[in-house]
């Protein structure tokens, strides 16, 4: 299989980079309203869940959940939402929200309500580097 990567240019100019593990870019979403990452296989061609290779499934769904658990802790989050929808972004990803019963949303999804906030540049460098500790790998 190809190990070619790159990643599509919605995801890239909504998102900031976190990390990469050893399958996927983690990325952080530019909405401060909820915390949002975005896990992305680094294999070209993937669309849905039943492309990813036999070999990559199980480190994929291991970082998931990996991701799930530190957005959790670094967030004290009420509910993980886990979602991989690919209607307007083709390439596969995996949205991980922490959702909190008090957020705009809830306990509707997030999709399209409100208007985005994004994070300011003093805010983004000290979030990126805590979710990056915990997201040893």
């Amino acid at each position: 299989m190809s190990m070619a990567f790159d990643l599509n240019e919605r995801l890239a100019a909504d998102t900031w980079t976190v990390k990469d593990l050893a399958l996927c870019r983690v990325l952080l979403m530019n909405d401060k309203r909820y915390p949002w990452l975005i896990l992305v296989p680094r294999r070209e061609g993937l669309r849905d869940f039943h492309d990813v290779a036999e070999a990559d499934k199980a480190t994929f769904l291991a970082e998931i959940d990996h991701a799930s658990a530190v957005l959790k802790v670094q967030t004290g989050a009420q509910k993980m939402n886990v979602a991989a929808l690919g209607n307007i972004v083709p390439q596969l990803h995996v949205h991980v929200i922490a959702r909190f019963e008090k957020d705009e949303a809830w306990p509707k999804p997030v999709w399209g309500l409100g208007e985005v906030v994004p994070y300011r540049p003093s805010e983004i460098g000290g979030l990126i580097e805590v979710l990056k500790k915990g997201l040893l790998g």
